[in-house]
């Protein structure tokens, strides 16, 4: 149907500009004679296809502005939502109707397509709305001020269009909602652009103060702060993600308490569904000054209102929002900058109009904005849910594997290896994903204090701190005492076994500040080791030294970090005959055991397989599922540290 794909087309095109949508924010619709299409709740309009549009009888609808209500609310929007999903001429796709079905309904126009611009909403949330409105668009709109979202709202705008039509021979294409945002309404999409345009374009000719918006470097020691900042806004519970972003806008309202105050409250309902109703401010400091304050105000703030604290501005830092995953995160920080954003330009209409406490209420318990805060988090069922964890040599082979398994038990994965252009690759395919989660490219030469200092800075940067590290890193170049060279030997005890100090080095400091403010979070650093760890291995010495040197450090570690809840494990599998350190063509094991002779009497690559695959019990190689089921385990249990856990089918067992 022509009408439904225009639908789409215009709901796309407004939805993925977030200078008029951000995360679930505003709804479109379209109409004929007998039928409305109404996006449903919880559906993307950036994404939205003929499937997320709730399909309603008109006629059904139109029962909602003359039936009697309970004057409960709580009752009444309960009623509501009945009567709504009554009106549906497909129940069984269990759509939402959005909140404002019944004011689409109400318009004549065929199209509606109501936003949250900025810009818009710089005007409207500013102490000047009416007046500023009323003199930018006169006649050819409506101004609604505040009212409640739902059914208070459509009876006002009812009302208020009713008396405009008594006068007005069609309605008006613009509706303005005080501190909410604007409906525009026409026969085509073509109208809806063009209108939405002189909107702007308007309200533009009037802007005096603007902001200059650019990134800035984040302060170093950032990472000394948000780890233990984590742990205090999880208030002993599971701990949040954390979303950073330091620009010029964030310093402009960081300044001091007084520039705070202009963003200390919501100026719509959107602000409070995804960042709750007030930030928290810290003053600037030293880390643990700042952490002590923290810790201090998210205290006040629990025992005032009831709740943990979405969004922290930290002075001369920049901001941070805490969510449940990292995509909640990240739109609690898009929803605030914005509304940083509107109150800059509400300065051009003598400056900002906050909600009310009582309006503040009323959204904090509505079932409706409960709703969209649930579909906002998503659904945690993976077990790696929301962990945050590095995977070194994470770009092929058995790091690869492992990063895909986690990515899939909903983990946020950081992918550390020095081909940053495979790593990339598998970020971005994993990102594809659409998940809650999320994938992360650093390039990292593991040999490098440096290198591995920058990791777990970006790492901490991203996601706010660290759950789980895994040094998984190797290499291996087979070979005689007589034939290996002094390079080789120390350059494989770099990679598998100094790397894996630095990577202790560098990540425990984060760890342990985590465990100073969480009493009972554990976290995990894993070697991904050997069998050959375990036993000697011919003609593979180097190899082999490093891998048991590799154990001592996993034992030597684990005694010194548990303390602080942070348990170290080594997992050592067996070989991995399907990935590429055994089976590339030109350099792999079996091509380079049988160039070493190591096998005796193999004259050919299967014959060096067929011989390793015979000494395996359960006849096959390892696989990185037998790998991850292992990681899983210890990352789940509190009690064992210093192990080292062998997966090679029952070809090495312990002692």
């Amino acid at each position: 149907m022509e009408m439904l794909t225009d639908l789409i087309e215009i709901s796309r095109f407004y939805g993925s500009n977030k200078d008029f949508v951000i995360a679930g924010g505003g709804n479109t619709s379209c109409k004929d004679e007998r039928t409305l299409w109404v996006k449903a709740s919880g559906i993307s309009l950036a994404t939205i296809d003929e499937n997320g549009f709730a399909v309603l009888d008109r006629e059904k609808l139109k029962q909602l502005s003359t039936k009697q209500y309970s004057s409960d609310v709580n009752k009444r929007e309960a009623e509501i939502k009945t009567d709504l999903f009554r009106a549906s001429v497909f129940p069984e796709k269990n759509l939402r109707p959005s909140v404002e079905t019944s004011l689409h309904n109400l318009i004549q126009y065929r199209y509606v397509v109501h936003t949250h611009p900025t810009l818009v909403n710089a005007l409207l949330c500013s102490a000047q709305a009416r007046k500023k409105t009323e003199e930018l668009f006169g006649a050819d709109s409506i101004y609604i001020e505040y009212t409640d979202p739902g059914y208070v709202l459509f009876k006002k705008v009812e009302q208020t269009l009713n008396e405009y039509r008594k006068t007005h021979p069609r309605d008006p294409h613009l509706i303005f909602l005080e501190n909410h945002g604007i409906f525009v309404s026409a026969d085509t999409i073509a109208e809806i652009r063009k209108i939405y345009d002189e909107v702007i374009t308007t309200i533009k000719k009037h802007l005096r103060v603007f902001p200059d918006i650019h990134d800035l470097t984040a302060e170093e020691n950032i990472t000394e702060v948000l780890p233990g900042l984590r742990m205090i806004l999880s208030g002993g519970k599971t701990p949040p993600l954390l979303a950073f972003r330091r620009n010029t806008l964030t310093e402009h309202f960081s300044q001091s308490r007084q520039t705070f105050e202009k963003v200390s409250l919501p100026f719509t309902p959107d602000m409070i569904v995804y960042c709750k109703a007030r930030p928290l401010y810290i003053e600037a400091g030293t880390p643990e000054q700042m952490l002590k304050s923290a810790e201090e105000q998210y205290q006040q703030y629990i025992k005032q209102y009831g709740y943990d604290p979405k969004i922290v501005l930290i002075k001369g830092m920049g901001l941070v929002a805490a969510g449940e995953n990292l995509k909640s995160a990240e739109i609690a920080l898009d929803v605030f900058e914005d509304l940083m954003k509107v109150s800059f330009l509400s300065e051009n209409f003598g400056g900002p109009h906050f909600m009310t406490d009582k309006e503040i209420s009323f959204i904090d318990q509505w079932e409706v904005e409960n709703y969209r805060r649930q579909v906002a988090r998503g659904t945690q069922s993976g077990r790696a849910a929301n962990k945050i964890i590095i995977i070194t040599g994470a770009a092929q082979g058995f790091g690869e594997g492992i990063a895909r398994s986690l990515f899939n038990e909903q983990a946020n994965v950081v992918i550390a290896d020095i081909n940053d252009t495979k790593g990339q690759q598998l970020a971005d395919e994993l990102n594809n994903e659409a998940r809650n989660n999320k994938a992360i490219c650093v390039k990292t030469d593991v040999t490098s204090a440096e290198s591995i200092r920058h990791l777990i800075s970006q790492t901490v940067k991203t996601f706010g701190g660290l759950d789980v590290l895994i040094s998984n890193a190797g290499i291996l170049r087979a070979g005689g005492v007589d034939e290996m060279t002094l390079e080789t030997f120390e350059l494989m005890t770099k990679v598998n076994y100094t790397a894996y100090f630095l990577c202790v080095k560098y990540a425990s400091p984060i760890l342990k500040l985590q465990a100073q403010y969480h009493p009972s979070w554990y976290t995990d650093i894993i070697q991904i080791n050997s069998k050959s760890g375990l036993k000697g291995s011919n003609k593979n010495f180097a190899y082999a030294g490093g891998k048991f040197g590799g154990i001592g450090l996993t034992q030597s570690f684990a005694l010194e970090l548990i303390p602080y809840r942070i348990k170290v494990n080594a997992i050592c599998p067996g070989n991995f005959f399907e990935g590429p350190l055994w089976a590339d063509p030109q350099n792999g094991l079996f091509v380079q055991y049988l160039r070493a002779g190591k096998v005796p009497g193999a004259k050919t690559v299967e014959d060096v397989k067929k011989y390793y695959e015979k000494q395996v019990p359960a006849g096959r190689g390892c696989r990185v599922e037998d790998v991850v089921k292992a990681i899983l385990y210890v990352i789940e249990q509190e009690y064992e540290t210093g192990q080292a856990i062998p997966v090679t089918g029952g070809q090495e067992m312990l002692k």
